[in-house]
């Protein structure tokens, strides 16, 4: 027990000055880690409790690929600009980074073993980039599926490699796996029947440690590659994604024990900081080799841009392939992947602001052709436009329909599964990336009066209205969000008005009480 409210003090403390730092807290793990292999037994550390540290830390790296498996969409990911970025990256990569480790003559290093360090630095952060693409709420937009996708196509090739890579013979009994699918309609059975409350959590952890991890490793395959299998093998099941969110907090927690495992290697030498270093450095050739990939497949340059800034870091993934197949390399690995960690946080939080200034030259290299997602959108006769619809862009939507019969409505959104679903139930609903300047460029505003800001992200409501005031439109716009300081934003950026939702929650809740009479 002691040891553990060290590991967690440890945990908080540094993750907490990260996080002011408006960095990962992740980074701030890493160094716990190294701060508790520094002080060793003078705090509590043994054998025992790293033994503890480390059997936690590999439920949580289980837990992690059990998730990116349920989110598994093959329509998503089989396409062309998924597969094909993916895929070259990971080949480019290799010949960008074995050169540069081998001349940097770090321990010994030949021309094989730079090889296999050049690919294990070639996968992006699925973490940090979920992470942050979910609080930018663009995790289901074009450049945000674009980039997700690209990760789990490196997933698979790093799950891949660590299973080739680590020499293991399966046994005749590997192939039993190929009749995974067969046992489909019974897993689902079981988490039908396991309703919604505990026994769904635990459901989901069988599958994920015990049929995946435990299950593969039996018959001398990789238990994380077999994490990821049956994840990907329930990804279908409706309730998918509630697994999926009610996972994420647990593996959050656990795989904070895989970073102060990671930490608890040894603290890193000088080596190991100018190895990382160098790695860092090669960064941004990694981000240009995405962009020009995505534009040679057709994307536009700002989404291009975008997708590539999610994916300009080095991978925790790296470090489970580290692990697995070459654990002396752990630590300067580790230090390349925080010190990318620290490059990319930035890179991301302005990302839209920073495309907005290179616009100019960076459209430049788009290919004259349209990407297929990214096709222009007719408004048709519609006189309001709904941006989002979301919860608040829903009931803008609904209450023009209920309340004027003279509103001729139309909702944008950059979900391609929210347009899916709201358009089967009647909504006149389109995708689009309203973000997206050429969006603006091809649309043809004359018939609008109104405009309503219901994205979640304020800077996507303040880019809109600007977009929308730089493309001629003088109608009225008016906009949403959760803080005072983002309304003022989106106002100074075109919008007429913009309103914080709760206040307007609070404000709407006292109007009815005195509508009902409760009051005179």
């Amino acid at each position: 027990m002691t040891e553990t409210i060290i590991f967690l003090g440890f945990a908080y403390l540094l993750g907490l000055i990260a996080k002011k730092l408006q960095l990962p807290s992740l980074i701030g793990y890493l160094i716990a880690g190294f701060g508790l292999a520094a002080m060793g037994s003078d705090v509590g550390i043994n054998e025992q409790s790293e033994y503890a540290l480390k059997e936690a830390s590999h439920v949580g790296v289980l837990l992690l690929l059990f998730a990116v498996g349920l989110k598994l969409n093959a329509k998503k990911i089989v396409k062309p600009e998924v597969i094909g970025t993916g895929v070259a990256h990971f080949a480019i990569s290799a010949v960008i980074f074995s050169p540069v480790i081998y001349m940097l003559g770090i321990g010994n290093v030949d021309w094989t073993m730079a090889l296999m360090l050049a690919l294990a630095l070639s996968f992006s952060s699925t973490v940090l980039a979920a992470d942050t693409l979910e609080k930018k709420s663009e995790l289901k937009s074009f450049h945000g599926r674009i980039a997700i996708g690209v990760l789990i196509v490196q997933d698979l090739l790093a799950m891949t490699y660590a299973s080739i890579a680590s020499g293991v013979v399966p046994s005749v009994w590997a192939f039993a796996v190929l009749a995974l699918p067969l046992i489909r309609p019974m897993l689902f059975k079981l988490i039908d029947w396991s309703g919604h409350d505990d026994l769904f959590l635990v459901v989901g952890l069988l599958l994920a440690l015990g049929l995946g991890g435990y299950g593969f490793h039996a018959v001398g395959l990789s238990g994380e590659l077999g994490a990821l299998v049956v994840g990907a093998l329930v990804a279908k099941h409706p309730r998918a994604s509630e697994m999926a969110n009610r996972l994420w907090s647990l593996k959050e927690l656990l795989l904070i024990a895989f970073f102060l495992s990671i930490g608890l290697n040894g603290l890193p030498t000088l080596s190991d900081v100018t190895f990382a270093l160098a790695m860092v450095a090669l960064l941004p050739l990694q981000a240009a080799v995405f962009f020009f990939l995505l534009t040679g497949f057709k994307l536009k340059a700002r989404s291009a841009f975008l997708t590539s800034a999610s994916l300009t870091n080095f991978s925790e993934f790296g470090l489970i392939v580290a692990a697995v197949v070459m654990p002396e390399w752990i630590v300067p690995l580790a230090l390349a992947v925080a010190f990318s960690f620290l490059l990319s946080a930035p890179l991301n939080r302005f990302a839209h602001p920073i495309f907005d200034r290179l616009e100019s030259v960076l459209k430049r290299f788009e290919r004259d052709v349209r990407h297929p997602d990214e096709e222009p959108i007719s408004l048709g006769d519609a006189n309001v436009l709904v941006l989002g619809v979301g919860r608040v862009g829903r009931a803008a939507y609904q209450a023009f329909r209920q309340h004027d019969n003279a509103a001729k409505v139309i909702s944008l959104d950059s979900d391609s599964d929210k347009i899916e679903k709201y358009s089967q139930e009647g909504f006149n609903c389109y995708f689009a990336d309203a973000e997206h300047g050429n969006f603006w460029g091809t649309l043809d505003t004359s018939n609008l009066k109104a405009v309503v800001l219901a994205m979640n992200c304020p800077d996507a409501c303040s880019i809109a209205a600007r977009k929308l005031r730089k493309a001629g439109y003088a109608g009225y716009i008016v906009g949403h969000t959760m803080h005072e300081d983002d309304a003022e934003r989106i106002v100074a950026a075109g919008a007429n008005e913009a309103y914080v939702t709760m206040s307007e929650a609070g404000e709407n809740l006292a109007h009815h009480v005195y509508t009902a009479g409760a009051l005179p």
